[in-house]
């Protein structure tokens, strides 16, 4: 058995889409020749001359493929290409109609997934996009272990506020727009028979990028029409009204309170971990379960740890808190073991952290590495947070984002800074305070997490998979790792490490 000392924690084909947007940009070289021969009978549809798609599917998915336990890869073919956010299809052509305000562009390439020695199998080819108004869909020839469906609507497209931007060579650009998964999507989308995602779970953004094919006469650059005056802007000055501010004096004379420092009597700790890890442990690929023990409770977000200990001293604006209970996840077959216990939140000097003793599995080796006070996450507690009101401190939805150190308790299924769940820490510290309602649920058992898809999407509550990432199922894998780490506490706590044969 060996043990370690680690150093102080340092801080921290449907219906069409581009409806709206295509009409506006497209106006500069199809509608200007319209408006200025009435006699000339307008075209009813404009070619797309290029065009390009840039998705990455579900970036957790794409972690959760690549990671130790799918093992797997995903190839780019047939003039698709991989970025840094995803893939590129190229090589877009189709149509834009006048008068359904829809586009219909179809796309080279292919992106093949593979895992889990061959039972994970998956091909998206032969990419279009479909809109209509504001809403659309991505298309796809979907491949699934050999069998091949064509033209499966496999994401929902929504273009409600999204704005064209320009382009190299008059090219409109819709950049970021929000996707979703179908149920013909998640149906598509599945692994040894089960369905790896819900329908509705968020996909990466997509981002169309068309251009209209050069044709017809070019609008009257002579006599463009009025563009409007630009000094209108000269409204600005009316900004020096702001000067009414000085009133603001008037209030010196409240008396400030008095500050409070003293034992924590009561309190609990709320933390689901990464609700997408929830849901990649107990779906079809981890085929696992989550076990409370200690006193902790299953609750509507995730976990509840209770019988909080520490103190408090608002003067010097530190919190140090200890909290009873602990979770453990398993999953395939005994190869994923993490728990989490001994939890600890602390903040001091402006920073906060998120503390556990942390047992990982190594899930090649079998090796268990055990973590004494590891700072899991960053917590990002406001700076007026350390203000009870009464006898009770409530901090609500504190964000928290993984350390470099609980990544590396995670065995690397997600990087430092992913976002973990948020905590949400009650302390009462008289006798008599009431804590503020909150639902606490079982204890002990399984827990169900997310009802998001497949783990791979686990990071996003829409279902991620693997992602251990963006809301729901996208677990790239263990993501949501637990405890969240902060460094730069004025008491500091080292972790201690020891490796169980």
């Amino acid at each position: 058995m060996t043990t370690g000392t680690r150093p102080a924690r340092a801080p921290r084909r449907a219906a069409p889409l581009l409806a709206v947007a295509c009409a506006t940009v497209l106006s500069v070289t199809a509608f200007a020749g319209q408006a200025a021969a009435e006699d000339t009978a307008p075209a009813q549809v404009i070619e797309i001359a290029d065009g390009q798609l840039d998705w990455g599917v579900k970036e957790s998915f794409r972690r959760y493929l690549t990671g130790p336990i799918a093992g797997g890869s995903a190839e780019v073919s047939a003039g698709a290409e991989a970025t840094e956010n995803g893939y590129r299809f190229t090589g877009g052509s189709g149509s834009y109609d006048l008068t359904t305000h829809g586009v219909s562009t179809a796309f080279d390439g292919a992106v093949h997934f593979t895992g889990h020695h061959g039972e994970l199998d998956l091909e998206l080819a032969d990419l279009r996009v479909v809109t209509a108004g504001t809403g659309g869909h991505i298309l796809a020839d979907v491949t699934v272990a050999g069998a091949t469906t064509e033209d499966v609507a496999f994401a929902t497209l929504d273009l409600t506020g999204v704005a064209p931007g320009q382009g190299e060579g008059g090219a409109m650009v819709f950049a970021d727009i929000p996707a979703t998964l179908t149920a013909d999507g998640a149906t598509a989308f599945e692994y040894q028979g089960t369905p790896m995602y819900d329908e509705g779970t968020e996909l990466d953004p997509a981002t169309l990028t068309v251009t209209p094919a050069a044709g017809g006469e070019d609008p009257d650059t002579e006599n463009p029409g009025d563009t409007g005056g630009p000094g209108g802007t000269g409204g600005s000055e009316g900004t020096g009204g702001t000067g009414g501010s000085e009133g603001t004096g008037g209030t010196g004379g409240s008396e400030e309170p008095e500050p409070l420092s003293g034992e924590i009597v009561d309190g609990r700790l709320d933390w689901g971990v990464k609700e997408s890890f929830r849901s990649y442990v107990t779906g079809p690929i981890a085929g696992g379960e989550v076990e409370l023990t200690g006193g902790a409770t299953e609750s509507a977000d995730g976990y509840r740890f209770p019988d909080a200990t520490g103190a408090l001293d608002t003067e010097a604006a530190t919190l140090d808190s200890d909290f009873a209970g602990g979770v453990r996840f398993t999953g395939h077959e005994g190869q994923l073991d993490l728990r989490f216990s001994a939890f600890g939140v602390e903040v001091a000097d402006g920073e906060g952290a998120l503390v556990a003793d942390v047992s990982s599995k190594d899930r090649e080796s079998g090796e268990v590495t055990e973590y004494t006070d590891l700072t899991v996450a960053e917590l990002d507690v406001p700076a007026d947070a350390l203000n009870p009101e009464g006898d009770v401190l409530a901090l609500d939805g504190v964000p928290a984002t993984l350390t470099a150190d609980g990544a590396e308790a995670f065995g690397g299924f997600y990087e430092a800074g992913e976002e973990l769940d948020p905590v949400s820490v009650s302390l009462a510290f008289s006798e008599d305070a009431r804590l503020p309602d909150g639902d606490g649920g079982s204890t002990g058992g399984d827990s169900d997490g997310a009802t998001g898809g497949l783990s791979p999407q686990g990071g996003a509550s829409g279902g991620a998979l693997a992602a251990t990432g963006a809301g729901g199922q996208e677990a790239t894998l263990l993501g949501a790792a637990g405890v969240l780490a902060l460094g730069g506490l004025a008491a500091v706590r080292y972790a201690r490490v020891r490796r169980v044969a």
